[in-house]
């Protein structure tokens, strides 16, 4: 199968997800990345296909990437995440299944921007952690765009370092979400 077979079919299996209830939203190329400020090297890498749906009726939002379509400056970094950190192979996806909480509701019919957080499941390298990201959201001329950042710990997801290149990789890594969200209609 394809990978862009398998885009698809990942993106079908989390559309089931949701009921037939609207507003929903779609995103089939949002970009999420990642920095590691380390003494010897810093290590950024960048995602641009991950896909997610966010259902603002019922506050749910689901997300998806796979752990190779992320992209490093140098080929060497990105040879070494995939087969030695992140055993990509083994575990070729990341997953994120949350509910964004907040004070007032969004109304999607007029441009403004909130302050979200969202709490839920996030799963990398096979390891399920409870997860609460903080963020916004801003509908702007019909889609709407959610940025956060947050921080995780390489230990909580049993990324093993080996003792030699422990100077090279941080313990804690920051994420960076940024994407655009289309409304779906289903």
């Amino acid at each position: 199968m394809s990978s862009k077979n398998i885009r698809i079919t990942l993106l079908f299996l989390l559309v089931t997800v949701f009921s037939f209830a609207q507003p929903r939203y779609v995103t089939r190329d949002g970009h999420i990345s990642f920095f590691s400020e380390a003494p010897l090297e810093n290590i950024e890498a960048h995602n641009h296909l991950v896909v997610s749906l966010l259902d603002i009726e019922k506050s749910e939002v689901v997300a998806s990437l796979f752990i190779k379509d992320f992209k490093f400056d140098k080929s060497l970094m990105q040879e070494h995440f995939n087969e030695n950190y992140l055993e990509s192979d083994k575990f070729p996806k990341a997953t994120f299944q949350g509910v964004l909480k907040g004070g007032h509701p969004i109304d999607v019919t007029k441009n403004g921007t909130y302050q979200v957080e969202t709490d839920g499941k996030f799963t990398l390298h096979g390891v399920t952690k409870e997860i609460n990201i903080a963020g916004t959201l801003e509908v702007k001329d019909n889609a709407v765009f959610v940025k956060a950042k947050f921080k995780i710990a390489i230990r909580d997801y049993k990324i093993d370092v080996p003792t030699i290149v422990v100077k090279n990789i941080a313990e804690i890594v920051e994420v960076t979400v940024d994407l655009k969200y289309s409304p779906q209609k289903i």
